[in-house]
C-alpha cells in the first residue's frame, strides 16, 4: 500500500453548496497532507461546479461527477473503489453538512493504530460509546437511532454501538478484500450492510466518541421511505447470516 501522500477524505454531495467551501478549507486545517474526494450526484446548485473549479486551483481536491442521484450507498462505493485503485491507506467518510465536525478526522485517523493494540480496520465516529453524544435530538428521534443499532447489532452480530454512523476511517487494504458486487444497500441501510459484510471477512472494528449535531445549513436528504428500505435490507441480512448465506 503506497502511504506516500496523507489519508484520503471522502465526502458524497448533493445541493451542498452551503456547506462545502467551508468544510473543505476546515479539514485541510485540521489534516494538511489530506487529499478531499468529493462524489457529487450533479447538485442543481452549483457543488460540483463549485468543487471543479477549486480543484484547479488546489491539486488536493478531486471531484468525481455522477449524472444524477443515485444513493449514498452507490457513492460511498465509488470512494471506496477510488482509494483501492490510487493507493492510499486510509479512506475516511464523513457527511457534507458539519453534522460530522472536522477536528475529529485526526482522532479517527490515531484511532487505527493505538500503542499497545492491535491496528484496527474500521474506526466510527461513535454517538454511542462514553464521551459521544448528540445535540437537539427529541426523544422519537433518540429512540429511533437506538431501536436501529439495536436491532442490527442483533440481526448482524455487530459489536459496535452506532452501527448506523457514517463517520468512519477504513484501512484501504482490507476494503479491497470486499466484493462490491454482493452489496444490495444503495442507501442508509449502507452503513450497517459495509460493517456486517467487513465483519464476516474478520475486520476488527472500533469507536471513538464523537459530538454529533444536527445540519444548520441546507437540507436533510433522509425520509421515512429511506429508512423503511433500510429495516428491510438489515433484516434480509440478518436472515441471511443466520441462513449462513
Amino acid at each position: 500500500m503506497n502511504s506516500s501522500h496523507g489519508p484520503l477524505i471522502a465526502i458524497a454531495t448533493y445541493n451542498e453548496m452551503e456547506n462545502l467551501p467551508r468544510l473543505v478549507e476546515e479539514l485541510f486545517q485540521q489534516v494538511p497532507a489530506a487529499h478531499v474526494l468529493v462524489v457529487d450526484d450533479n447538485s442543481p446548485d452549483g457543488t460540483g461546479r463549485w468543487c471543479e473549479n477549486e480543484s484547479i486551483r488546489n491539486s488536493q481536491l478531486r471531484c468525481i461527477h455522477r449524472p444524477a442521484k443515485s444513493g449514498l450507498g452507490t457513492a460511498t462505493v465509488t470512494a471506496m473503489k477510488y482509494a483501492i485503485q490510487n493507493g492510499y491507506e486510509y479512506l475516511v467518510m464523513m457527511d457534507a453538512d458539519f453534522s460530522h465536525d472536522p477536528k475529529y478526522v485526526p482522532v479517527l485517523l490515531n484511532g487505527m493504530s493505538l500503542d499497545g493494540k492491535p491496528p484496527l480496520d474500521v474506526v466510527i465516529g461513535s454517538r454511542y460509546v462514553p464521551g459521544g453524544s448528540t445535540e437537539d435530538w427529541g426523544f422519537k428521534r433518540r429512540l429511533m437511532s437506538r431501536s436501529v443499532n439495536l436491532y442490527s447489532r442483533f440481526l448482524l452480530g455487530l459489536s459496535p454501538k452506532d452501527c448506523s454512523g457514517a463517520f468512519r476511517c477504513f484501512r484501504v487494504q482490507t476494503l479491497e478484500r470486499l466484493d462490491f458486487a454482493q452489496i444490495k444497500s444503495r442507501g442508509y441501510s449502507f452503513q450497517e450492510e459495509i460493517l456486517y459484510r467487513l465483519n464476516r471477512l474478520g475486520a476488527r472494528l472500533g469507536e471513538v466518541p464523537i459530538h454529533f449535531r444536527d445540519r444548520q445549513r441546507g437540507q436533510s436528504k433522509i425520509n421515512a421511505s429511506e429508512a423503511v428500505a433500510a429495516l428491510r435490507i438489515i433484516s434480509r441480512l440478518g436472515m441471511q447470516a443466520r441462513l449462513g448465506i
